[in-house]
């Protein structure tokens, strides 16, 4: 797992760029902690920051060959496979970066529908003087670009575009309108003008124009299997998936959190392993179920982690350590955007922390209910909008609250526009009935947008503290063959994931077969509320910070005087926070 970035100018000579491209690069140095290298010529710059997973000795990059030069981020699980039909003799190093660079020499940027893994690279291809950008299906590495006059720039986070003198740092309308409407927009990054990779597309960049083509989508498909196949067939392909994805030369390890999705990768890594470690995160005080959890982690994952005989970690984490300004600012600087989930982000942040300091990699649950179905409001059908978005908690109350009465975003008409965009993506089967025709609209909308902004944070907390963290629900076999199989398969014991459930039950104690979802786990400590206060009240006092161009004082006034925080005043205090240390990081220009 890697950082990449780089420029590409046919106007303008690069070599003389040294010093800007080091910048660039050095953004990334979290991503990357174990080497850095850079590549320069007249028309291309390429930066990378390396974590050094597989073949720690022959993966250094950007790496050559036969004209074409290559910077790479992620992990290629099927690279053996691929290494031998390609022909191992022509192969200097063992790494699966090297099957990308001479896959690509053999098929072209075809390249990418023959790789199954987590990715994001860049080559530079000198026998057409061109550049090309590739992401993976599912849009788990991220890759960033911003067109310039005479080419563009790129890298895995805004920051290393920022960091070019060139990069434009103006947030409009329009930019504020998705950060605060979370629909997950393609495309969308924040910055005006600066453009996500679609997940499973090809950039190519020519003296003569961008061109984009997109290589994966999700396919309707008639699914050919009963039940008891449908169950087998997740059965051999999670297995599989899991077995691809614990090849490493470095310690590896599972995120277990107790509940179905992440027990059910511990159960099958402690199969293919042994001496499987696994880590969990907790907080001092109490536990007090709430509007989202019923029930603790605690006494789950103490089961998983005897049931498989794993050595378990648990990290816990306390009140004054989450509610550290400094943790905050590492935080909203790791994703470079203010979302204001608080807690919920710090705390990843340091149980990611806590595990790089002995493990490299760890598996994750992540994107496991977007697959299978597991959220409530899968079976809340109706909807006419982002069904997440329907939901009632804290974080789904007005987002806008915390905002100057004159900024109106109009989110109303934003959102409605979007999932328009999103179900006219979406393709049915001429046999399909009007109910089975919404589910799919509902699981391509959690495919194709909320699993996007899950994996995007996943990555950022991760790879901010040197982790990678890899994920086998996205295996796109996986996805593909859940995706078509019908909705009585996904909830046939009229609970959610019952596929899941079905597929693994063999790996897992019974408790946790039959446990109902929990989300992930947030501080519920009053002291944590009085301390977001406190800090709101040192930002009030700054009268001409320009934070409030965008924040409403006198909500942030009567927040900090409150005696009493309700949940959405408390979500409301930590988006304000964010976007305090947003500010302050990133000097945006505003054009509202």
């Amino acid at each position: 797992m890697c950082g990449i970035t780089g420029w590409a100018a046919y106007d303008t000579d690069l070599t003389q760029h040294a010093d800007v491209l080091a910048a660039m690069t050095d953004t990334l140095s979290r991503r990357g902690p174990d080497e850095t290298g850079t590549w320069l010529r007249p028309q291309v710059a390429l930066g990378h920051r390396r974590l050094s997973v597989i073949d720690l000795a022959g993966g250094v990059q950007p790496m050559e060959a036969d004209g074409v030069t290559l910077v790479y981020s992620g992990e290629v699980y099927n690279f053996t496979e691929l290494r031998a039909e390609l022909g191992p003799q022509n192969f200097r190093t063992r790494s699966d970066t090297e099957v990308v660079l001479r896959g690509y020499l053999r098929w072209g940027a075809a390249v990418a529908e023959r790789l199954n893994g987590m990715f994001a690279f860049a080559l530079w291809d000198s026998r057409e003087q061109k550049l090309v950008l590739v992401r993976d299906r599912l849009g788990v590495k991220p890759l960033y670009y911003q067109r310039t006059p005479d080419g563009l720039l790129f890298g895995s986070e805004p920051k290393s575009i920022l960091a070019n003198p060139l990069a434009s740092r103006v947030i409009d309308r329009s930019c504020l309108q998705e950060l605060f409407g979370q629909t997950k927009a393609p495309g969308w990054s924040l910055w005006k003008d600066m453009h996500e990779v679609p997940p499973g597309t090809v950039l190519t960049l020519t003296s003569s124009g961008l061109r984009s083509h997109r290589y994966w989508s999700l396919v309707t498909a008639a699914h050919p299997d009963d039940r008891h196949t449908t169950i087998e067939t997740v059965r051999d392909l999670l297995t599989d998936t899991v077995a691809r994805q614990l090849v490493a030369d470095v310690p590896q390890c599972v995120l277990l959190s107790g509940g179905l999705d992440s027990s059910a990768l511990t159960g099958l890594a402690a199969q293919a392993i042994p001496d499987l470690r696994t880590f969990s995160v907790d907080f001092t005080g109490e536990f007090i179920p709430d509007e989202l959890r019923s029930t603790s982690d605690a006494g789950f994952v103490r089961e998983v982690a005897d049931f498989v005989g794993s050595k378990h970690t648990n990290v816990i984490l306390d009140p004054t350590a989450l509610s550290d300004p400094s943790l905050r600012r590492a935080v909203v600087s790791a994703w470079d955007i203010p979302l204001g989930l608080g807690d919920i982000n710090a705390s990843l942040y340091l149980l990611f922390k806590a595990i790089r300091q002995e493990s490299t990699v760890a598996l994750s649950g992540e994107s496991a209910d977007e697959v299978f179905g597991g959220y409530p409001w899968f079976r809340t059908k109706a909807t006419h909008t982002f069904p997440w978005l329907t939901f009632s908690h804290s974080i789904n109350t007005d987002r806008t609250a915390v905002l100057r009465e004159d900024l109106d975003l109009d989110l109303d008409s934003y959102v409605a526009d979007q999932y328009a965009a999103a179900v006219s993506e979406v393709e049915f089967l001429d046999t399909e009935s009007a109910s089975e025709r919404q589910m799919r609209v509902i699981c391509h909308l959690h495919l194709t947008r909320l699993v996007r902004a899950l994996l995007d944070r996943k990555d950022r907390m991760s790879m901010a503290t040197g982790l990678e963290v890899r994920v086998p629900f996205c295996d796109h076999r996986l996805v593909e063959y859940v995706y078509n199989a019908p909705w009585a398969f996904k909830h046939f014991d009229g609970r959610e994931k019952s596929l899941l459930r079905a597929a693994v039950r063999h790996v897992l104690p019974q408790s946790v077969a039959d446990r109902v979802k929990s989300p992930y786990p947030s501080v519920q400590s009053a002291q944590y509320v009085t301390a977001l206060q406190a800090q709101a009240a040192d930002v009030l006092s700054e009268k001409d910070n320009p934070v409030f161009s965008l924040i409403d004082r006198s909500w942030l006034h009567a927040a900090v005087g409150s005696t009493s925080v309700s949940g959405p005043v408390r979500q409301g205090l930590e988006r304000v926070l964010d976007l305090y240390h947003w500010v302050d990081l990133y000097r945006p220009t505003f054009a509202l």
